[in-house]
């Protein structure tokens, strides 16, 4: 039986190199029979948490009513979550961090938000592998509060110019771990 997994997209700039690994993931795992849904965070008007606690009072995800309430449902009823995202000041975008930092909504709303399956697809301009290390690690600490299980780790550098992932061997490898999932 597939799995339902939602893929988070932190990247402003559609179509670009963040974008093709996850729309080569998602190939790779629909390939695979899993059911998949993309979710470009870019777009949506998500405010920041503010730590006001009344997350599930009134019906919703979140008490102020903004984008992640329209979203919130698929991320918690996802198998898994993957990450798909370019390297914006050593961390996540702000898109994609809004989305994330409200995932304390399920926390908080005691909802069942642990053990699901997650991967990162990760790539910036930055050429040291090194530059990526704040985002790795907000990663990894994120997987082990949760209790997920990680899946895979693509971190591409050298990739800043729409398209230029389309000169590595990135999109291939993300559609391998979509198809392994």
């Amino acid at each position: 039986m597939g799995k339902k997994i939602v893929v988070l997209t932190g990247s402003p700039r559609k179509g670009g190199n963040s974008d093709r690994m996850a729309d080569a993931f998602i190939a790779g795992a629909q390939g695979a029979g899993h059911t998949v849904a993309k979710i470009e965070t870019a777009p949506l008007d998500v405010k920041g948490c503010r730590a006001c606690d009344g997350c599930y009072r009134g019906g919703r995800a979140c008490f102020f009513n903004d984008d992640f309430n329209g979203i919130a449902q698929e991320i918690l009823e996802a198998d898994a979550v993957v990450f798909a995202t370019p390297l914006y000041w050593f961390s996540f975008p702000a898109q994609l961090k809004n989305v994330m930092d409200k995932f304390y909504a399920f926390v908080v709303g005691g909802k069942e938000f642990k053990g699901k399956e997650c991967a990162l697809l990760v790539c910036g301009g930055d050429a040291e592998e090194t530059a990526f290390d704040g985002l790795l690690r907000s990663y990894g600490l994120i997987v082990e509060y949760l209790d997920w299980t990680d899946r895979g780790r693509l971190v591409v550098t050298g990739v800043n110019a729409k398209g230029e992932i389309d000169k590595t061997d990135a999109p291939g490898r993300a559609e391998a771990l979509g198809a392994e999932f």
